[in-house]
């Protein structure tokens, strides 16, 4: 009996309860999927539809029978194998189907391996093997209650490869062999499940569920902890950016970055009234300095869910915006997915199911400042009903960046078994969220009439690119090892398909202006984020203040000054400079943006990524490229003065501080003092720009 179906685009095998099915997906590309005892599921979690294409399939005649094998050997070796070779474009999957006798059951089990490999015919990709008598299953279905299962999924381990990716987890790891990742969001942490192998391989996990990665040398493991199917896809390549740009095609490229997002956002916790923010502006527009983007942040509502301004503080946000426009700038507000049980949204979207369930306990998922629950953004009720207010009380205004904060969400207490929103239970789905939440607002943006979108969110999952989602690095502390952390968050934010990146410049938590050694910290990361993406700087800084309404009611605090002239003299020169710098790489930023948004691929990207043929640049972690002619060197210790700065092999380099060329393949000492960062240019791009 052939166990294989063949269709159009694919094969399906069946065998023992479970349905697989290996599907062309996309150029060079796969996407695998599996069920029991049920239909294979369409869902479209971030992959989007591919174009028709007609793989090449072959398939090998069984072996030989298990019948005849039982009578010729004895029922403990009946065995028949049968293969199918499905070949789309430079991608190959092998399906190895067995039929077995097992003695210690007295019957035949059906198993089926996966084998990928590339147009070299290398294996990029391989299920663990059942390992004889260790009876091992590479897809391990474990049922829950209804119709989920606990999956876990295993394959073969290279452990010479290298792994980058799968988001950003608040650690200094660059290479990813080696680690377990949670698959959860939380405050700083995005888990976004495409990872990027050195040996010629991208795989997403599409699965929005909670679960974990393990990347061992002994095998490679993921798990979800409740869901309906094994769902997978996987392309080749021979370097990253062909992967990223296949990945790019099959979740969404990134939109047009508009010109502000080019320039220098300006933002603190928090400016708490309206005069207090226009006059920031205004202090820039008298020093002529440069500002694209200034924010309203948290708590300039009533309540959460509110999403308005509250008339005592914001009296007139019609001549705010108006003002701000016509000096040239643009104003973000803070727009939290909280709804307070004070707010007046409350009662409705509750009784319309519009807001997320708690399975057990009171309904209060965080009581920061007001008890509250969260917006329901899997739910395309919601998103319309909540993009209707917030169009009404902002985009009317003339606003058009909204500051997308709390996307994991952050739960007060991470139980994720303990939600359901609209599309599933809060374990099978939940990891979505964030996507879901830059979506309502992308949609009801362009349906406006907005052309070209951007807002800022705390985290991301595969897909949020194509919604607009600018990912900042969540609530990070003004320290040495933060910094260095985000350097390495922002690499592996871009390979795991995610190009618009940001950091809290001088971090969130902490920082006094008085001190000289938070200053320093301030100066080195601001000299790292005008090479980011997008330059923002933000910060909760120390001493806080305290604010009161007319009535005496206190209101959130807000932290000290954190404007470039907030920090003495000699800081206020060397940020002024890169805000300078930042202008002069409007052109070559604009340019980076539109090839990104054409054929995918991060903005700041690893060395290997421009020079995969360059072994040492697999293991630089401390350095980035800004881009393919800018190499990005920030200073990361407190204290240093000069550092050491590879350049990668295959192009020739001019630092930017002094002129001097330098060829590549080898590494250079640099001189840094604290007004500079190492910058080098690539060959002869850029020249009119020096530090």
């Amino acid at each position: 009996m052939n166990p294989f179906q063949i269709v159009d685009d694919g094969v399906i095998w069946t065998g023992d309860g479970e349905t697989l099915f290996v599907q062309a997906w996309g150029r060079d590309s796969l996407r695998v999927r599996s069920v029991m005892m049920g239909q294979i599921e369409e869902s479209d979690f971030s992959l989007l539809p591919p174009e028709a294409t007609s793989p090449v399939i072959t398939v090998d005649d069984a072996a030989s029978s298990a019948h005849d094998a039982t009578e010729k050997s004895g029922a403990a070796e009946g065995q028949t194998h049968a293969t199918a070779h499905m070949t789309n474009g430079r991608i190959t999957a092998t399906l190895e189907a067995t039929t077995e006798f097992i003695e210690a059951m007295a019957y035949f089990v059906h198993r089926c391996r996966l084998i990928v490999t590339n147009d070299h015919g290398d294996i990029v990709l391989a299920e663990q093997e059942v390992g004889g008598s260790l009876e091992r299953r590479a897809r391990h279905f474990t049922p829950l209650s209804g119709d989920s299962f606990a999956l876990t999924v295993t394959f073969e381990s290279d452990p010479e490869e290298k792994l980058f990716g799968m988001g950003q987890y608040q650690q200094e790891n660059f290479d990813l062999k080696g680690a377990s990742l949670e698959l959860a969001h939380r405050n700083s942490q995005a888990s976004v499940p495409f990872v990027v192998s050195s040996a010629g391989y991208g795989f997403l996990w599409h699965n929005p569920a909670i679960g974990e990665a393990t990347f061992a040398l002994n095998k490679t493991e993921w798990r979800a902890r409740s869901t309906q199917q094994m769902d997978w896809w996987v392309t080749v390549g021979d370097s990253p950016a062909e992967i990223l740009s296949a990945y790019a095609d099959a979740t969404g490229h990134t939109p047009t970055m508009p010109d502000y997002g080019l320039g220098y956002w300006q933002c603190k916790l928090r400016y708490w009234n309206q005069e207090q923010l226009l006059e920031v502006a205004r202090e820039h527009h008298r020093r002529g300095l440069p500002l694209d983007v200034i924010v309203a942040d948290f708590f300039h509502w009533p309540h959460m869910g509110d999403f308005r301004f509250d008339s005592e503080f914001w009296p007139d946000p019609q001549a705010m915006v108006d003002e701000l426009h016509s000096m040239g700038t643009e104003l973000m507000v803070s727009v939290w997915p909280q709804i307070s049980h004070k707010s007046e949204n409350f009662e409705e979207l509750k009784g319309r199911n519009l807001t997320v369930r708690t399975e057990r306990g009171m309904d209060v998922q965080m009581a920061f400042q007001e008890p509250c629950v969260f917006a329901d953004w899997t739910n395309p009720e919601a998103r319309r009903f909540l993009w209707d207010i917030v169009k009404r009380n902002y985009f009317d205004l003339g606003i058009k960046i909204f500051w997308l904060d709390e996307a994991e969400p952050e739960y007060a207490v991470y139980d994720y078994d303990n939600y359901r929103y609209h599309q599933g239970s809060n374990l099978e789905v939940g990891n979505i969220y964030p996507q879901a939440y830059a979506r309502a607002f992308f949609e009801g943006q362009r349906e406006a009439g907005q052309k070209d979108v951007v807002n800022l969110l705390r985290c991301a999952w595969s897909g949020s690119q194509r919604f607009g989602a600018l990912v900042w690095s969540g609530d990070i502390h003004s320290t040495w090892t933060d910094l260095r952390r985000q350097l390495v968050a922002g690499l592996h934010m871009g390979m795991a398909g995610i190009p618009w990146f940001t950091t809290d410049i001088g971090g969130f938590y902490g920082g006094d202006g008085s001190d000289p050694a938070f200053r320093e910290l301030l100066v080195r990361w601001f000299e790292f984020g005008a090479f980011c993406p997008v330059m923002r700087m933000h910060g909760f800084r120390e001493p806080y203040e305290d604010v009161a309404g007319g009535d005496g009611t206190g209101k959130c605090r807000s932290g000290a000054s954190n404007e470039i002239w907030s920090f003495g003299s000699e800081v206020e020169e060397i940020l002024t400079r890169y805000v300078t710098v930042r202008e002069s790489l409007r052109p070559y930023l604009r340019g980076t943006m539109d090839d990104v948004r054409d054929h995918g691929g991060p903005v700041m990207r690893p060395l290997f990524y421009g020079f995969p043929g360059d072994h040492d640049a697999w293991d630089t972690s401390d350095e980035f490229l800004l881009g393919s002619d800018l190499l990005v060197a920030p200073i990361l210790e407190p204290g240093a003065r000069r550092r050491r700065v590879y350049l990668p092999a295959g192009a020739s380099w001019r630092n930017l501080a002094d002129g001097m060329r330098y060829e590549g393949g080898t590494s250079v000492e640099v001189d840094a003092p604290l007004e500079i960062i190492p910058v080098f240019a690539r060959g002869d791009a850029l020249e009119s720009i020096t530090l």
